[in-house]
C-alpha cells in the first residue's frame, strides 16, 4: 500500500507502523482476527496522505468502520442479498442474467463495499468520492453508487462480449477502476435518481446493517437470501400514496383468493386472483393485461390508487401465498421493474391499522379497509369517479370494481378507455406558430399548414404509420452507431405509441432533412428496426394534449389545391417533450427556409 503513496522511504516506515498499530488496536478492542481479505489497509489509504496523528488516524478509521462498513460484509452476507434485491428492483433484466450465470453480488462487490471503492480507485478519486459520500451522512447510499457502476456496465454484460463467468466477474470487479474525478458528479446525480425511485423500506428495514454492535441482527429479521423480491412495509404503502410530489407511489395488487378479498381489502388495491394462473391461464393473462392497463389509467388520472411501483399483497400466511409467489415470479420473468411485496401481507396490514387505532391517531386509516360482500363500506358500483379527494378516504371507488366489470366484458371497456387516451376527438384548439417564427413563408407554393396545437386531434380514418408494410422498414441497425452519425443532429429516447395503446421503446433521430424512428429489438440489445423515415418538409402538424404534454403527435402529408392530404400519423411519448418539439421545429424552419431560397 505504501508503494501507492508518493512518500520517502523514511515516511513509508512511519506509515507502515501507523497502519499496523491502528489495525492491531482495532482487532484487540473488538476481539477479532485480522486477515488481508478485509481490505482495511485500503480504507486507511485516503487518510494516510493527510499525514494525521496516529490517534486521529485511528479515530477516522474507527468512525468509517462503525458507520459505513456494513455488518456481515462477508461472502454470502446479508448486505449482498439486499443489494441483489435492489438490482432486481431497478434492473430486472441484468439481475436475471447474472442469476442465470450464478454470479452473486459478493463475487464482484465484496471489496467494493468493504473498501468503499478505495481498493480500486486512485487516492485522488477516492477522496473526491468520499467527500461527497460522507456529506450524504447515509451509509445506504453506497448501495446506489454500486448500482450505478453495474448499470454503466450493463450493455457490455448483456452484450455477452465475455465468454466465461470468471471473465464477467473480473470485468465487474474492476469496473470502478475506470472512474475519474470528472465522473463523480454524474455518479452521484444518477445515484440520487435511483435512490428517489426506491421504497424507503429498503433503508428503514435494514438499519441493523450499520452502527453499534449492540444493534446486531435479530432472530426475527427476514432472511433476504430467500426473498423473492424487495419487501415493503405496510406502513410505507399506506403513507406513500397520500404524499404529494415525485416520491415512490404504489399500485397495490391483492393476490388473495376472491372470498378473502371480498371479505375485506385495501380500498385502493387491484384484485388479481393468483389461483387463476394454474386454473385458467387464459383468464389470468386477461387479468394481467387489465391490471397493467388499470395501473396506467390510474397514473394518468392522478388517483390515490396510482403508482408506477407494483406491490403485491398476499395473506401473510406462507402456505396460502404459494400461488402469489408464482404470480410474482411471472412478473419478474417478464423483467418488470419496480416490483415489490407487502411485508407480512394482509395480516400485517390489519395489525398495523389496529396498532394505529390503539395509539389514538385519528388519521382515517380505518377507512382504508373496505368489503365487497358486507354493507359497511361496500363498493359495488362500477360507475363514477375512481377516487374521492377527501383525506379520510370515504367514497373511494376501488379500481378492482371497474376492472372486475371490464374482465367480465372481455376488457372491452378497458380497451376503449386506453384507445381514448390516444384518440381525443374533442375539438382542437390549435395555436398556430406566429409570424415571428418565420413559418409564414409559402410551403410548396401554398399556404403553410405546419402548426403546434394544444390538443391532439385526428380522425380515425387517417393513416397511421403502422399501416405501412413491415417489410419496408425491417432494416436492422445499431442504435449507438446511428446516434453517433455526423448528420444526426438530435436524439430523443422515447416510446412509440400505437392506436391500441401499446408502447414500444424507441429513439427519434433528427437529421438535417429527415426524422427517423428506430424501434428497439427486445431480444437483441443495442439493435433496432428502422420503423419510419419521414422528410421534415412533410410535417404538416405537431400536436399535444394539455393534460399529457409528453404525448406528441406528428402528422405527415402534402399540400395541394384541394387542401392538406395526411399520409401518416405517428405518436410518441417523449420525456421533456418541449425540448424535443422545439428542436424539431427549428430544424423544420431551416428546411423551409432552404426550400424558399
Amino acid at each position: 500500500m505504501e508503494d501507492q503513496l508518493s512518500v520517502s522511504q523514511e515516511e513509508k516506515s512511519v506509515l507502515s507502523l501507523d497502519v499496523e498499530s491502528v489495525i492491531t488496536f482495532f482487532c484487540k478492542s473488538r476481539n477479532i482476527t485480522y486477515n488481508q481479505g478485509l481490505r482495511w489497509t485500503d480504507l486507511l489509504k485516503p487518510f494516510l496522505v493527510l499525514r494525521l496523528q496516529r490517534s486521529d488516524l485511528y479515530n477516522c478509521f474507527y468512525a468509517v468502520m462503525n458507520k459505513y462498513i456494513p455488518r456481515d460484509c462477508l461472502p454470502r452476507g446479508r448486505p449482498f442479498h439486499l443489494f441483489r434485491l435492489l438490482l432486481q428492483y431497478h434492473e430486472p433484466e441484468l439481475c436475471s442474467f447474472l442469476d442465470t450465470k450464478k454470479i452473486t453480488p459478493d463475487t464482484y462487490a465484496l471489496n467494493w463495499l468493504g473498501s468503499l471503492f478505495s481498493g480500486y480507485c486512485s487516492v485522488d478519486v477516492t477522496q473526491a468520492l468520499w467527500d461527497v459520500y460522507l456529506q450524504q451522512a447515509d451509509a445506504f447510499f453506497m448501495f446506489f453508487l454500486m448500482l450505478i457502476i453495474l448499470v454503466n456496465a450493463k450493455d457490455t454484460i448483456l452484450g455477452q462480449e465475455m465468454e466465461t463467468k470468471e471473465d464477467i466477474i473480473r470485468f465487474l470487479e474492476s469496473s470502478p477502476c475506470n472512474l475519474d474525478i470528472e465522473d463523480i458528479e454524474d455518479l452521484f446525480t444518477l445515484s440520487v435518481y435511483y435512490h428517489n425511485k426506491t421504497p424507503a423500506s429498503f433503508r428503514k428495514d435494514n438499519q441493523c446493517l450499520f452502527g453499534s454492535s449492540l444493534l446486531g441482527l435479530k432472530d426475527d429479521d427476514m432472511d433476504l437470501s430467500q426473498a423473492l423480491c424487495l419487501p415493503v412495509s405496510v406502513s410505507e404503502i399506506l403513507q406513500a400514496n397520500q404524499q404529494q410530489g415525485d416520491g415512490v407511489r404504489f399500485f397495490v395488487v391483492d393476490c388473495r383468493p376472491a372470498e378473502q378479498y371480498n371479505a375485506g381489502h385495501l380500498s385502493t388495491a387491484f384484485h388479481l386472483d393468483s389461483d387463476l394462473m394454474l386454473q385458467n391461464p387464459s383468464e389470468f393473462a386477461l387479468a394481467v393485461k387489465s391490471l397493467l392497463e388499470a395501473q396506467k389509467q390510474s397514473i394518468e388520472s392522478g388517483s390515490i390508487a396510482s403508482g408506477e411501483h407494483l406491490c403485491f399483497m398476499g395473506s401473510g400466511r406462507e402456505e396460502e401465498d404459494m400461488y402469489m409467489n408464482m404470480v410474482l415470479a411471472h412478473f419478474l420473468q417478464k423483467n418488470k421493474e419496480y416490483v415489490s411485496i407487502a411485508k407480512g401481507g394482509y395480516m400485517a396490514l390489519q395489525q398495523h391499522l389496529v396498532d394505529m387505532n390503539i395509539d389514538g391517531l385519528e388519521n382515517g386509516y380505518s377507512e382504508w379497509i373496505v368489503s365487497t360482500s358486507g354493507p359497511r363500506n361496500s363498493i359495488s358500483s362500477v360507475d363514477g369517479d375512481l377516487t374521492n379527494g377527501s383525506a379520510d378516504g370515504k367514497g373511494v371507488k376501488s379500481l378492482v370494481n371497474k376492472m372486475t366489470f371490464a374482465l367480465k366484458s372481455k376488457s372491452v371497456n378497458v380497451k376503449e378507455k386506453v384507445i381514448s387516451f390516444i384518440e381525443n376527438t374533442s375539438a382542437p384548439v390549435d395555436r398556430h406558430v406566429s409570424s415571428s417564427d418565420k413559418l409564414g413563408k409559402p410551403y410548396r407554393g401554398v399556404k403553410p399548414v405546419f402548426s403546434i396545437g394544444d390538443e391532439e386531434e385526428y380522425e380515425t380514418d387517417e393513416i397511421d404509420s403502422s399501416s405501412m408494410s413491415d417489410d419496408d422498414r425491417k432494416e436492422i441497425v445499431n442504435i449507438q452507431t446511428w446516434v453517433n452519425k455526423p448528420d444526426t443532429k438530435y436524439h430523443f429516447p422515447c416510446n412509440e405509441v400505437k392506436e391500441t395503446g401499446h408502447m414500444f421503446p424507441s429513439h427519434l433521430l433528427v437529421t438535417a432533412t429527415h426524422m427517423y424512428c428506430l424501434r428497439e429489438i427486445p431480444s437483441r440489445n443495442g439493435l433496432a428496426y428502422i420503423q419510419s423515415r419521414q422528410a421534415l418538409n412533410s410535417v404538416v402538424k405537431i400536436t399535444s394534449k394539455k393534460k399529457h404534454p409528453e404525448l406528441i403527435t406528428f402528422k405527415f402529408g402534402s399540400s395541394g389545391s384541394s387542401g392538406v392530404e395526411i399520409s401518416a400519423v405517428e405518436r410518441y411519448l417523449i420525456p421533456n417533450a418541449g425540448d424535443a418539439t422545439k428542436a424539431i421545429k427549428q430544424q423544420i424552419m431551416k428546411v423551409l427556409d432552404a426550400l424558399d431560397s
